[in-house]
């Protein structure tokens, strides 16, 4: 009778004649030969819950309904019950359970136990657990080169999980010589028999031609199985390909974001932080619409899982209220930076003190402000810049002219544009130390090179003349003109004034009324007198 209901509940467990595993008639038949002592019949219940089925009365055993979560304590009963029979296989699940499960279950030590009986034994599912447990705690070549071989023994059992650990052994040199052909291989054979974190990296080494000839296709494909099985960083490989453009092909927007969600539903937060992008812009000439909207909601998703960035990109995004209420809630993206801030972060520091200046999710407050970025300054560029700025006019902080022109310096020394344009400035007027026209016409030069109509202008009065630098007008012109094709008023005022009085230029009054026109109509009213000067009259008899 024993071994009637134990093979009954094998057959169904099977899927016998059917093809399809019917847990709870398996369970049915297999709980009453464990409880007579069946050690095979053990081994399979243990199996059974702790791959997901469990029912806690004979009734439920009949119902429609199954946990999905597996019921660890009945594993560990009938699992156990067995191994101690000497079963091979209840022996390596139980080395399984003690490794993997909770912490009120968790016990390596156990594990190792287990996990070894079940190698003696010849199970391939032993010297892998066993293997891998031991590779994580050795400290000596040797006890890596056991561990090793412990693997390799499932492997060439024919274990794909096995394949595809040595293929990582082999691609990060392991207690072995790095060999990428050899780890493309292991992982190609993982990866045919459906192990989808060696369908993942088989593919990616496919895509960049590591190990394997390159074949964009083929590692296409291997990343599309391997994401369609749940591979949340194979789907987001696959949407870069597509966000990217690939084998000469442009960039399938819409494609990219199909795969972004399918990763960043999966928990990837860089794909929900590249999704939200994809929205906060718009791409592919209307492929992926501008919706500020949904770009927070993927934003907030990264954010809440940490991603920094996506933090930075939701509070700049709420901060300029592109977003409808009625649709998107508030984030608390200041705690999330208070948070990181705390911690030590310096990008969280930073992000902390912009909310405190600006007021965004609490409070404006500059003092506070200043604090967080004065710590964010020994490591951000930006935050030298405002705490620079914030010391040069006394926010936050009592004015300190000196130590302002320190953090600008700084700033500028990695060639951030506002601080090239405020240094600049502080030398030219000597504030916080000694004037140095020559110094504050350098910085203008990078910042002009960074396409600055400001320094293009302050460029065109320094060479104009009556500073600490040679004057060149035919250069001050140049600057001048530079500036005012960027329209630029003032710029365009002293390009006219150059023009009508022929200073290093042939005069034209025609053009010198062309860019007074300029300046006047950006409200200059210096340049409606020089356009009022310009008669008729005063042309001709010129």
């Amino acid at each position: 009778m024993t071994e009637a209901e134990r093979e009954l509940g094998l057959y169904y467990l099977r899927g016998e004649g059917t093809g399809f595993c019917n847990a709870t008639e398996a369970a049915r038949w297999l709980t009453p030969a464990s409880e007579k002592g069946d050690v095979k019949a053990q081994s399979a219940l243990g199996g059974l819950y702790a791959h997901g089925f469990s029912a806690s009365t004979t009734t439920d055993l009949f119902g429609d309904e199954k946990a999905e979560k597996p019921d660890l304590s009945k594993a560990l009963k009938w699992t156990l019950a067995a191994a101690e029979a000497d079963d091979a296989d209840a022996q390596a699940l139980a080395g399984f359970l003690f490794a993997t499960g909770p912490e009120d279950i968790q016990n390596i030590e156990i594990a190792k136990h287990w996990y070894s009986l079940a190698a003696q034994s010849g199970k391939p599912q032993g010297h892998l657990g066993l293997g891998t447990l031991l590779l994580l705690e050795a400290t000596t070549d040797e006890l890596t080169f056991s561990a090793v071989q412990h693997i390799r023994t499932a492997a060439e059992a024919g274990l794909a999980t096995a394949h595809y650990f040595l293929g990582l052994i082999y691609e990060r040199a392991i207690g072995v010589h790095s060999d990428l052909t050899l780890a493309a291989q292991h992982y190609a054979i993982a990866a045919a028999d459906g192990v989808r974190s060696a369908q993942f990296r088989y593919g990616a080494m496919l895509l960049n031609g590591v190990g394997v000839p390159k074949n964009i296709t083929e590692g296409e494909t291997w990343l599309r199985r391997a994401a369609m099985a749940g591979e949340a960083d194979a789907a987001a490989l696959v949407g870069e390909i597509y966000a990217q453009g690939n084998d000469g092909l442009p960039p399938n927007y819409a494609e990219a974001a199909l795969w972004f969600r399918i990763a960043a539903e999966s928990g990837h937060r860089y794909s929900a932080r590249a999704l939200g992008l994809l929205y906060l812009t718009g791409a592919g000439s209307g492929a992926i619409p501008r919706d500020p909207d949904e770009a927070a909601k993927w934003l907030r998703i990264a954010a809440e899982r940490g991603d920094n960035l996506a933090q930075a990109d939701l509070a700049g995004l709420l901060l300029r209220h592109q977003t409808n209420p009625k649709f998107t809630d508030p984030a608390p993206v200041h705690e999330w930076f208070e948070k990181a801030a705390e911690s030590g972060d310096a990008i969280g520091a930073y992000n902390f003190a912009v909310c405190l200046m600006k007021g965004i999710g609490i409070e404006s407050d500059e003092a506070r402000a200043a604090q967080w970025f004065r710590k964010a300054a020994e490591n951000i560029v930006n935050a030298q810049y405002h705490y620079g700025r914030m010391l040069a006019e006394g926010r936050g902080v009592a004015q300190d002219l000196t130590e302002a022109r320190y953090w600008l310096q700084k700033a500028a020394n990695a060639n951030m544009l506002e601080a090239l344009l405020d240094l600049a400035a502080l030398k030219l007027q000597g504030l916080g130390g000694d004037r140095d026209d020559r110094a504050a016409c350098d910085l203008f030069e990078q910042a002009a090179a960074q396409g600055s109509a400001e320094a293009m202008f302050a460029l065109g009065a320094l060479y104009g003349g009556g500073h600490q630098i040679e004057t060149n007008r035919e250069v001050s012109l140049s600057w001048y003109r530079q500036a005012a094709e960027m329209k630029h008023p003032r710029a365009a005022l002293m390009l006219g004034r150059y023009l009508k009085a022929g200073i290093a230029i042939l005069q034209d009054l025609e053009e010198a009324r062309k860019w007074f026109l300029v300046a006047s109509s950006a409200g200059l009213a210096e340049a409606d007198a020089e356009l009022a000067a310009l008669t008729p009259s005063t042309e001709v008899n010129e």
